[in-house]
């Protein structure tokens, strides 16, 4: 089996190398936007082809001469990589390429073809790479990457690509390996139910939790530098640039939200691997993220309500991260030997595992089910029997019985006098 992962490391640049790096990440941008008004103009006029832009970018790059300090065959990746965009819009996957505005997007550069990298390991910490039109350029040792003898056919990095963060530009490899097929794995079945006040509830009763990504003090500091920000932009006139002090806030600010955000990603890759290490089958529930963090503003004819409380819902939701879980989960359980599957979200939250019985009034709080069947009763953690439905429904997917409904038990009307809870 062969399996293409990257391998992120850290860049330790010289002051000259970084310059030079930051000049290429601007012109890959700048060619991007150049390549999309010429696109979307030359479009409207007649049908253009990959042949087109190439000449277009090759011409570009003589005309301009700050464009050619892009190498060739970075810049010919923005045109692949723009043109895939549309693919994936024509397909109705995506949205349509958008102007890449520069306070705005990250910057990136890529090196396509791995023999150009030379990689050589200095020590046990540090390794060196070479960047084109940059030089040797240092980089942090994490991980065995296959070099020199170690490199053949089935074993080698094919790839590259630079992205600036807020804590300066990291390099990630694409490497290639192949493996053995796993074979199927024989541990128990487990159903994930993902939430906000417990962020993975599993079918066994357990839960999978974390504590704030931010300390006391990192959140007051974040606190004061975002009101320092909106003192600065206020004292700021329309239409200037902003000052070297606004932007070196707003450095402070990406800092400090990028080491929480590497800190939940750090957490969602050991529990991750954990699960997929322990289950042979993953139940997931197949939610619409996006439409459950969309705004409640509304339109100026038909306004929302309670907008303020749905923004903070929206934000938690967005904090905890729930498709990079499972998309983490899938690729994971599959090298493995196990299986991710997905299943319809709707009425996993008030179904009674035990029984079947389905009604609004089972989940009586936030934490705690109870159902309302008179001869069942089951109480339980509310998102430990959504788990348990889950688990259920993906074992019924897997052995193609047919739905939860209408396969493990029929949905019932509640009764007319429900026991009430102790």
């Amino acid at each position: 089996m062969q399996l293409q992962r990257g391998h992120k490391a850290r860049l330790d640049p010289t002051r000259d190398q970084a310059a030079l790096v930051e000049d290429q990440g601007h012109a890959a941008r700048a060619l991007w936007n150049l390549l999309h008004d010429w696109w979307t103009m030359a479009s409207e006029n007649r049908r253009v082809s990959l042949a087109d832009a190439d000449v277009a970018i090759k011409q570009a790059r003589k005309d301009i001469p700050w464009l050619a300090v892009l190498p060739a065959q970075a810049a010919q990746q923005v045109l692949k990589i723009y043109f895939n965009a549309w693919r994936a819009c024509w397909a109705g996957k995506r949205a349509e390429p958008r102007f890449k505005a520069r306070m705005r997007s990250r910057a990136a550069i890529d090196v396509p073809q791995g023999r150009d990298l030379q990689i050589v390991r200095l020590n046990r910490r540090w390794g060196q790479v070479k960047i084109p039109k940059v030089g040797r350029v240092k980089f942090r040792w994490t991980r065995g990457l296959p070099i020199g003898k170690q490199t053949n056919k089935d074993n080698r990095v094919t790839g590259a690509r630079l992205v600036r963060e807020a804590d300066g530009w990291h390099i990630v490899f694409r490497v290639q390996r192949q493996v053995d097929s796993p074979v199927p794995h024989e541990g128990p079945t487990v159903g994930i139910d993902r939430g906000i006040a417990k962020p993975l509830a599993l079918s066994d009763g357990t839960f999978c939790e974390h504590g704030p990504w931010m300390t006391d003090g990192e959140t007051e500091r974040l606190r004061r530098l975002e009101k320092k920000a909106a003192r600065q932009r206020h004292a700021r006139k329309q239409g200037e640039r902003n000052s070297n002090r606004l932007k070196r806030t707003y450095d402070q600010i990406c800092g400090l939200r990028a080491r929480a955000k590497r800190r939940a990603l750090d957490w969602q890759h050991k529990t991750t691997t954990e699960l997929a290490r322990d289950f042979s089958r993953i139940g997931v529930e197949d939610l619409n993220i996006q439409g459950m963090t969309r705004s409640a503003r509304g339109s100026v004819e038909t306004p929302g309500t309670q907008v303020r409380q749905k923004a903070g819902l929206n934000r938690a939701i967005a904090g905890q991260a729930w498709g990079r879980t499972v998309t983490l989960l899938e690729y994971k359980a599959a090298e493995r030997g196990g299986t991710v599957v997905r299943v319809p979200a709707q009425g996993t939250s008030q179904r009674c595992s035990v029984c079947g019985f389905i009604t609004s009034g089972n989940r009586e709080s936030q934490d705690r089910f109870v159902c309302k069947d008179p001869t069942c009763g089951h109480t339980d953690n509310a998102d430990t029997n959504a788990a348990n439905n889950i688990d259920h429904a993906a074992g019924l997917a897997v052995s193609v019985r047919g739905d939860l409904a209408g396969r493990r038990s029929e949905k019932r009307e509640p009764p007319e006098n429900p026991p009430q809870a102790a």
